[in-house]
């Protein structure tokens, strides 16, 4: 069974800095490409960025410019995405995302509140 976990959102100010992880489990995770998404209030999920399953290549959505970084750790099956300068408009719902087998997975999600 493929299982996802997010953990590590919480509240900041704005300027602050949060690292969220996300776990998985029930696939071949050290190959996999992996996702961060989020959805802020109101508006549509909208992908974060994501990274490859060596670590070797990442890519990022336009918003990031340069604030976030995603890296992950195979042997812990985690991935994280650091955050920093974050702004009120970075708030919403923080969710991991991985394919397997031909099928879409998404864990829970992890809230971020940032205050201004």
């Amino acid at each position: 069974q493929v299982q996802l976990v997010e953990s590590g959102g919480g509240y900041v100010q704005a300027g602050e800095s949060l690292t969220l992880s996300c776990t998985g489990s029930g696939f071949r995770f050290s190959s996999n490409v992996l996702y961060w998404y989020r959805q802020g209030p109101g508006k549509e999920r909208e992908r974060v960025g994501l990274m490859n399953g060596d670590g070797s290549n990442t890519k990022y959505a336009d918003f990031v410019n340069g604030r976030f970084t995603i890296s992950r750790d195979n042997a812990k099956r985690t991935t994280y995405l650091h955050m920093t300068d974050l702004q009120p408009e970075d708030a919403g719902v923080y969710y991991c995302h991985a394919n397997w087998l031909g099928f879409p997975y998404w864990g829970p999600g992890t809230q971020v509140i940032v205050s201004s």
